[in-house]
């Protein structure tokens, strides 16, 4: 047997690296409240399919390292069967940043969308075209859009919070979704007039209209200019995180209800407690002024952990 050199065994493990695609998803389907009749197999071979079309398909043009892996979780809680092979549920997406120099992970997402309706028959292909994205059968094409949308949104803000503006491409991608997305009477979330301003349209929306480009600087003084260098300079790194707050409440003051400013903090709160926690008092005081305005479900937690 010829014996493979060191050198070709480098080459072949480097060629595997490069060809690593963006996304390390987990997919999690809770199905206790569908009917007990139902082979409960078809929902396990969904949980690998999604998996799958997640990890497997190239989102970007850009080369990932396997430790430069996206890591998000996402959790379909099913309510009901609809019709035969069609479920209704909510959809819950969690994303994680790392923090340079350190092994904690940093929430960049965690959000719930409570508008999921799709077909699925058990061991379907997943097929997701972008020139087509409604397809033959709305219903079915909607579970790879969903997919497909909230996949460009967690690449989105995982580049805007390493890049400045990083993120555009990907939300534009989003917008594309919105704007060509499966149209059925029982599904939902894809338009301005539903779910009072919460849903995938606004999000989309509020990503590429101009007058909230703020956004873009609150990611990316929060994670690269804070985030990243709260290890080796804390006073800089809480610095650039007050900045990152102060963007996000003008934001807020001058757009009052902006989806993105609920959704930039949704899971922020402990993490934002930790980081003003042992702020100078003056810090601590304009922390949980700002906080308890731009995230008012926290505010008297806020004001109880930051005294």
């Amino acid at each position: 047997m010829p014996k493979i050199s060191g050198l070709f065994i480098s080459i072949l493990l480097l060629s595997l690296n490069t060809n690593a695609q963006e996304l390390n998803a987990r997919v999690r389907i809770v199905d206790g409240k569908i009917n007990s009749t139902v082979d409960r197999k078809i929902f396990r071979t969904l949980e690998t399919s999604l998996t799958n079309f997640l990890n497997k398909r190239k989102w970007t043009s850009d080369e990932f390292k396997p430790n430069e892996k996206i890591n998000c979780q996402i959790l379909i809680n099913l309510r009901e069967m609809t019709d035969q092979n069609a479920f209704s549920g909510s959809i819950t997406i969690q994303a994680g940043r790392p923090v340079h120099s350190t092994s904690y992970i940093s929430p960049i997402i965690n959000f719930q969308d409570p508008n999921f309706d799709f077909k699925y028959v058990e061991s379907q292909s997943l097929d997701f075209n972008e020139n087509r994205i409604n397809g033959s059968d709305p219903l079915a094409s909607n579970l790879t859009a969903v997919m497909a949308y909230y996949a460009y949104i967690i690449i989105g803000f995982d580049y805007n919070s390493f890049a400045l503006r990083g993120g555009e491409q990907f939300f534009q991608k989003a917008l594309n979704i919105v704007n060509n997305a499966p149209d059925g009477a029982t599904i939902s979330g894809w338009k301005s007039f539903e779910n009072n301003n919460r849903n995938r349209y606004w999000l989309v929306e509020n990503l590429n209209n101009n007058r909230y480009t703020a956004i873009n600087d609150v990611y990316y003084n929060y994670y690269r200019k804070g985030m990243d260098i709260l290890y080796s300079d804390n006073n800089t790194a809480r610095s650039e995180i007050m900045n990152a707050l102060v963007y996000l409440d003008n934001l807020n003051r001058e757009n009052s209800n902006l989806m993105i400013v609920q959704f930039f903090m949704s899971g922020k709160s402990e993490e934002l407690i930790n980081i003003f926690r042992k702020a100078p008092e003056q810090d601590k005081l304009k922390a949980v002024e700002i906080l308890s305005r731009i995230d008012i479900s926290n505010s008297n937690k806020y004001k109880q952990d930051l005294k």
